[in-house]
């Protein structure tokens, strides 16, 4: 299985955003963040030219990157699980990854740091974060099987210039 870790794109900024009342989880993408996630997706498709599952964190900034994504991909959303969420439990995230094993890229959208320490946990088994993903960066791991901590091999980590460099060669 493979598990594509993509960190949403460029969001509005959070303390000017809470002078809105509004909760965090409705934060959205700024112009610049949807432009650059969209340009991060044209890379990404470059490299991972197909997603078998695509799954994202129900949070505005989170799902408005995904549908870029979908939309790069000529897919759709499939799930937003509450363990994509930035204090999503990393044994739930197993379990809600081990029911979906069989997919060839497994693709989730999320939040930093949470994304980056669930990497971590996956590769090493341990809990201090050894990678950073970047707004709109992008990590590949690979398993044998269903992802468990310590399994899992980072086959590459991209910072969202990168993608954007690749998509822009085409």
């Amino acid at each position: 299985m493979n598990l594509l870790i993509v960190r949403h794109g460029i969001a509005e900024d959070k303390r000017e955003f809470a002078k809105t009342g509004k909760s965090d989880d409705l934060r959205p993408l700024t112009a610049e963040g949807r432009t650059k996630m969209t340009h991060s997706a044209d890379g990404l498709r470059e490299i991972v030219p197909e997603i078998s599952l695509l799954a994202t964190s129900p949070f505005v900034r989170a799902r408005e990157s995904a549908e870029i994504l979908a939309h790069a991909y000529g897919i759709e959303i499939k799930s937003t699980p509450d363990v994509l969420t930035p204090d999503g439990s990393f044994d739930e995230f197993v379990e809600w990854a081990g029911d979906r094993a069989e997919q060839d890229v497994l693709t989730i959208v999320g939040h930093e740091p949470h994304l980056s320490t669930l990497a971590t946990w996956l590769i090493s088994g341990g809990s201090d974060s050894r990678i950073e993903l970047k707004k709109g960066g992008a990590c590949l791991l690979t398993f044998d099987g269903a992802p468990t901590a310590g399994t899992g091999t980072l086959d590459w980590l991209l910072h969202p210039s990168h993608l954007r460099a690749i998509a822009a060669r085409r």
